[in-house]
C-alpha cells in the first residue's frame, strides 16, 4: 500500500514538473553563473620607462 502511495506521489511530481516546464519554470536549482573575464588594453612600455624606477603600473 505504501509503495502504491509513493508511486502515485512520484507520478504527480512528474506531471507537475512537466506542466511547469511548459511555462519555463525550472524546478532544479541552477548553478551560479560563471564570472565573466574582461580584458583590458595592453600597456605599451616606453623605451625609457623600462629603466625608470617610478614607472606607472596602472597604465
Amino acid at each position: 500500500m505504501q509503495a502504491l502511495v509513493e508511486l502515485i506521489a512520484g507520478f504527480i511530481a512528474l506531471l507537475a514538473a512537466a506542466v511547469l516546464s511548459q511555462f519555463g519554470v525550472d524546478i532544479h536549482s541552477s548553478q551560479p553563473a560563471e564570472r565573466e573575464v574582461h580584458r583590458s588594453a595592453d600597456c605599451r612600455p616606453d623605451k625609457s620607462a623600462a629603466f625608470s624606477a617610478d614607472t606607472r603600473r596602472d597604465c
